[in-house]
């Protein structure tokens, strides 16, 4: 619990952490000690990127009806990144989840500054993020754990980097399915793991 409360201590709102982003970059620089090139780029199309979720995607009316019907108070930690491609199409999705009642209280945190809590939550001996990690807010129980990707993404992931596939070539193509899932899964198995709570 000691590590819940220090990541929450360190937390930040959604607009927050695009604030964050946005001033970092504005001095060449991302989140984490890396500031290459390279990582420079990919925060740049994940400003892009989380831009365009911010704007076009709306939740479904159904999900909006389940977020809603969630009776007790629920604390979501997601670890996360300026320069992580999955995170700039997930945490928007998330956001807008928990936007969507009073009922959520979302709390982002940089992975790189809280590894104690991320190496609790591996993805096959990884780091890998987004990570989400739910809470009872009253009780401090841990509900479920989403992420990095949603599960056909995930597999996508696992499949062609088990055929030899080059990292370009996989980033390239889970970019396109992002693209054309136009977060919908995400969105989905989020109501889905919400929807075992109110079961």
């Amino acid at each position: 619990m000691d590590i819940i409360k220090k990541a929450k201590e360190n937390s930040m709102s959604y607009a927050e952490y695009r604030e964050l982003i946005d001033r970092l970059r504005a001095n060449n620089k991302t989140t984490g000690d890396n500031h290459s090139e390279d990582m420079l780029n990919y925060t740049d199309l994940n400003i892009a990127r989380m831009n365009k979720w911010d704007k076009r995607f709306a939740l479904d009316a159904d999900v909006h009806a389940l977020i809603n019907n969630i009776e007790k108070k629920e604390t979501w930690i997601v670890l996360t990144e300026a320069w992580c491609g999955d995170a700039a199409h997930s945490v928007p999705v998330i956001a807008k989840v928990a936007e969507g009642t009073s009922k959520i209280d979302l709390h982002l945190v940089l992975r790189d500054e809280n590894l104690e809590l991320m190496d609790k939550y591996l993805t096959n001996g990884g780091r890998s993020i987004p990570k989400l990690i739910r809470f009872d807010t009253e009780t401090g129980e841990e509900l479920s754990t989403w992420g990095p990707r949603p599960k056909e993404a995930q597999d996508l992931f696992a499949r062609m980097k088990e055929e030899g596939f080059e990292k370009a070539d996989i980033n390239k193509d889970l970019q396109l399915w992002y693209a054309r899932n136009s977060g919908k899964a995400i969105e989905q198995e989020l109501a889905q793991m919400l929807s075992y709570e109110l079961t």
